[in-house]
This record gives C-alpha cells, sequence and structure tokens, in this order.
C-alpha cells in the first residue's frame, strides 16, 4: 500500500520592499491566449497535478509553456521581480498574497477572471477567495485548501473510556480532561499525548476558533485583540495537563509523521489537529490503526475551520499575463478537477489497499461532484467517517485576513505562542508585545505604499 497525497503549500518570508497595491493602466486581460509562457513553483507532479497540466495543455493549445518546478523562493521571487527576469506566473502560498500586492510585487487579477467569464465568489468558496483579496481586488487564483479538523485514535480513546464527544474543542474543561486521561508519561517524560493541539502549525485555528481576531477588514493587524487571549490560554492549559509545552513538544518532535511507526500506528496520540491531507497518509496503514475525526469546534460550539492553500499569482512585469491567466483558471476548472478526480482514482485503482480520501480543491463545485463521483465506501468505517468529517468542515472556513504585513502577523503570532506555551508572558503581555513589532512593519508599509 502506498500514500498518495499532495502538499501544496510553500511557506514564504518576505524580504525587501516595494511601492504599490493600485490597479494599473495595464491590467487589462484578453482572452486570446498564444505564444511562450513561463510558470515556476508548480511543483505538483503527481497524479492529480499530471492531469490538470495535461489538460491546460489541450484547453490552451497556442500556448508553449515553460515550467520550472522548483520550489517557490521569496527572496528569489524578489529579486527576479526587481531585475525584471519574472515568470509569466507563480505558485505560492495564499496566505502572502497580500504582502506582495500591497508592495505592487503582483498583478491584480479582476480583469482577468472579468475576460474569462469567472466570478471567483461562485468558483471558489468564499473564505478561499477571501484569502487572495485585498484593497477591494482579487490578486491571485487559488487551488486547493486542507481544512483541519480532529483525528482519533479509538484504540487509545477507548482503552481510557474517553468518546468522541469529550473531544470538543468548544468544553475546554471536558477537552482537557479527556486529555489527561490518555496522557501517558515515564518519569516525567510523555510516552502518549491523549490531545495533541499542535499549537505551531494550528495557532490561527485556535485564535480565531475562540473568537479572535488577528488582522482587522482594512488590513490592519490586532494581535492585541483581547478576545486572541483565549486561545493562547488554552493552548497552555492543554500542554500544561501533559507534562509541560517543553516535554510534549520534544516528545512529538520524535514522531514517525510520515512513516510505518507514525503516531497512530505507535499509539503516541489519543487524537491531534491535522490538515485533511494527513488522512492520505494514514492510508498505507489502515489495517494498523483505528481512527475516526470530529470537528474544531468553535466557542459557539459549531464546527470552525481555517482556509489554507496554495494560489497562483502574475508578477508585475510578466510578458504573457494573458497566457498566465488562462492558464491558472483552466487549472483550477471544474473540468480540470474532473480529470484529476479520475486520474487519482484510477491511481486508487491500482493500488492494493488504498483508499480514495477525496480532493480538497478550494471550489464546493469540484470538491461535490469528486466526492459523488468518486468517494466510496472503503470498508473501514472509521477512515470513511473520518473522509465525511473533512467534508462536512470544508464549508465551515474562515480567512485569517489579508494584510500588507501578512508575513510578519504570523511571524509575532508564533513569537508570542512561544512566549505563553513557555510561560516567560502572559497572553496579554506577548500579544501586546507582538502587536508593537508587527506594528512598526504595517506603518512602515502603509507610509512605503504612499499611505
Amino acid at each position: 500500500m502506498i500514500a498518495i497525497f499532495t502538499i501544496s503549500a510553500t511557506v514564504a518570508m518576505l524580504t525587501g520592499c516595494s511601492s504599490g497595491g493600485a490597479t494599473k493602466s495595464d491590467d487589462s486581460f484578453s482572452t486570446k491566449a498564444q505564444g511562450a509562457m513561463t510558470a515556476w513553483g508548480f511543483n505538483n507532479t503527481d497524479d492529480v497535478g499530471k492531469a490538470r497540466l495535461a489538460h491546460a495543455e489541450k484547453a490552451i493549445p497556442d500556448v508553449t509553456i515553460t515550467m520550472d518546478q522548483t520550489a517557490f523562493d521569496a527572496q528569489k521571487f524578489t529579486t527576479r521581480v526587481a531585475s525584471g527576469n519574472v515568470p509569466d506566473v507563480v505558485q505560492m502560498d495564499a496566505n502572502f498574497v497580500a504582502t506582495y500586492a500591497a508592495q505592487g510585487l503582483i498583478m491584480p487579477l479582476d480583469a482577468c477572471y472579468s475576460a474569462h467569464k469567472v466570478d471567483g465568489k461562485e468558483r471558489y468558496y468564499e473564505s478561499v477567495i477571501d484569502a487572495v483579496s485585498y484593497n477591494d481586488h482579487v490578486w491571485a487564483v487559488p487551488q486547493f485548501y486542507q481544512p483541519p479538523a480532529i483525528i482519533l485514535n479509538k484504540r487509545v480513546m477507548d482503552a481510557a473510556g474517553v468518546t468522541n464527544a469529550d473531544i470538543n474543542t468548544s468544553k475546554p474543561d471536558a477537552l482537557i480532561a479527556a486529555a489527561k486521561k490518555m496522557y501517558q508519561a515515564n518519569g516525567g517524560i510523555p510516552t502518549r499525548l491523549g490531545f495533541d493541539p499542535v499549537a505551531t502549525g494550528q495557532t490561527e485555528l485556535w485564535i480565531l476558533g475562540n473568537g479572535g481576531q488577528l488582522i482587522d477588514d482594512s488590513g490592519k493587524p490586532t494581535l492585541d485583540n483581547p478576545d486572541n487571549q483565549k486561545g493562547l490560554q488554552l493552548l497552555k492549559d492543554i500542554y500544561d495537563a501533559q507534562g509541560g509545552y517543553a516535554k510534549a513538544k520534544s516528545f512529538s518532535d520524535t514522531f514517525d509523521t510520515f512513516g510505518k511507526d507514525n503516531q497512530f500506528v505507535k499509539d503516541q496520540v489519543g487524537a491531534q489537529v491535522d490538515n485533511q491531507w494527513y488522512v492520505n497518509v494514514l492510508t498505507p496503514y489502515v489495517d494498523g490503526v483505528e481512527i475516526d475525526a470530529v470537528p474544531f469546534y468553535g466557542a459557539d460550539g459549531q464546527p470552525f475551520t481555517v482556509a489554507g492553500g496554495s494560489a497562483f499569482v502574475i508578477p508585475a512585469g510578466a510578458k504573457n499575463k494573458d497566457a498566465a491567466c488562462a492558464w491558472a483558471l483552466d487549472l483550477t476548472s471544474l473540468d480540470s478537477w474532473k480529470a484529476a478526480g479520475a486520474a487519482r482514482a484510477d491511481t486508487v485503482s491500482k493500488t492494493p489497499g488504498a483508499v480514495f480520501t477525496g480532493l480538497f480543491t478550494g471550489s464546493p463545485e469540484a470538491d461535490k461532484v469528486i466526492r459523488e463521483t468518486y468517494v466510496k465506501p472503503s470498508g473501514n468505517e472509521g477512515f470513511d467517517k473520518t473522509i465525511a468529517t473533512f467534508y462536512d468542515i470544508v464549508s465551515h472556513g474562515k480567512s485569517i485576513g489579508t494584510s500588507p504585513v501578512g508575513q510578519q502577523v504570523k511571524s509575532e503570532l508564533q513569537n508570542a505562542l512561544q512566549a505563553v506555551l513557555l510561560g516567560s508572558k502572559t497572553p496579554e503581555k506577548a500579544l501586546a508585545d507582538a502587536q508593537d513589532q508587527v506594528m512598526r512593519a504595517y506603518d512602515k508599509a502603509q507610509k512605503d505604499n504612499g499611505k
């Protein structure tokens, strides 16, 4: 059995500044896609990626495409834009699109969408299109959307007398009690985490899910919003109930996350927050795990998740923006995703024991068609329920917001998180300090952009 999965997000840390962010007169688009086009960062060379590339090649036959499938690099990107030697289209993490938009390094794509009669709010989930919108413009073509939920280790839970209902993030006391029941240690060193909140990888989920806000509607950072303290305090309480963050993190760092001795096979977790793609990682070990899943619940008791994924942008100065626009939109079209679904189904059918866990595309229509066509009962009730849970939550996503200093927001949030979890600062103090730091960058960005 093999794992079949696509991880298509590269986290970029931007350096350098440039003014921009307004629509320019040369931002019009034509549907006449022809000539040579260069693309960078689309390193999805699995069956899904190949099927979509083949579909686009047929859809725009008058375009000759040269692919640089190396991973996106922020420093290299800014250098290339400054030199004028830019690809026509680039794949990057959607969370950072607004930063490049504010600096004038990429083009607004409103006219691209309009030329091809594509309504972004209809094609993509609202949270997904919001994640690539800034200053009243859409700046990218989004793809993939891997929502986080909580994967349960039923073998561990049953042995500890913990039920699915106990793993409810909207009921902290019950959640922590369940984590304690499943937690195990030897000489004060954890040997099992009852509940792994994956704090450093899912910080925004815990903050926003508990009523917080990181960026307001204008793009201004709001790290010091008092409601943000709730998520950080809850994370600290969860870790404190399981030996403390330092010990828990040291233990989780030893997990064979992608291997045959992963934390579910070895019963090193009772429950864990995971993005949807991790279900694919577990499929080779279907006979060695007993899983289920529940949503992450917001403070209001309703399912909650955070939008994330990759997106295509067209750099300022791109030589063939019309071809880039047509190519990016075709790769995220319903027909392209249908081709991808067929390719994945074919791969699954030829792989003994493989499970089709779905494709989470960023498009509600494509998700629905692929699920109805290809996601069939696998014979393993736990996997089937887990897959269904991720499909059930995908429409409950929320964008963290877009800002010209989005990367700094994420960086300073991590600094605040570490300070709180290690006990060196209170949530209030850590977030206030983070806000001070990020506002320096925000004020500079506003000044550089003439605002």
